[in-house]
């Protein structure tokens, strides 16, 4: 099993996009073992002591495998539908991780 936490940082103005792009990726995931844990959206309250700019969304997620991961990010699907990630996502921090 493997972890993902994503810090998902989108253009101004361009939320909509977005979530229309999570719209069918979210739902492909569980082809492929995988499953969102936290999506959340936090506000500037939610924040101790930020640093830099605050993400639009945090989501936890997890997949069995590293080759189930590989193929859902392969998955021609959700090909289909990658320019709306790239027209409104401005950048993205992920770290994968393992449970101890």
């Amino acid at each position: 099993m493997i972890y993902i936490t994503q810090l998902i940082f989108v253009q101004e103005g361009k939320e909509e996009i977005f979530l229309e792009f999570e719209s069918h990726a979210i739902p492909l995931m569980e082809k492929y073992n995988g499953r969102i844990i936290y999506r959340l959206r936090p506000t500037t309250e939610n924040f101790v002591s930020p640093v830099e700019e605050l993400p639009y969304e945090i989501h936890f997620i997890s997949f069995d495998s590293e080759q189930d991961l590989a193929a859902f990010m392969k998955d021609d699907s959700r090909l289909k539908f990658i320019h709306l990630k790239n027209e409104s996502v401005k950048s993205m921090l992920l770290v994968k991780g393992e449970k101890i």
